[in-house]
């Protein structure tokens, strides 16, 4: 148990490591241009995230409390 706690504190403190840019390996090439597309992307654009990746909140937040809509899917376990 103790030797546990030990590996997971040291996996821990592992992690929290100063952060940079990613940047690609020297002399390792970015991966293939996709299929029917005519250029490569560079490493700028294969970090943009896509929007139904990170899409926008289209609903706003609740700003106090309300009283719930009856669900009628909300049934006990038999």
């Amino acid at each position: 148990m103790r030797i546990a706690m030990i590996l997971l504190l040291a996996g821990a403190l592992g992690a929290c490591g100063a952060r940079t840019g990613l940047e690609p390996v020297e002399n390792a090439s970015l991966p293939p241009a996709p299929h029917g597309a005519n250029a490569r992307p560079d490493a700028e654009q294969l970090l943009e995230l896509e929007t139904l990746a990170a899409p926008e909140r289209s609903v706003e937040l609740r700003r106090r409390s309300e009283e719930r809509e009856d669900d009628p899917f909300d049934l006990p376990p038999e």
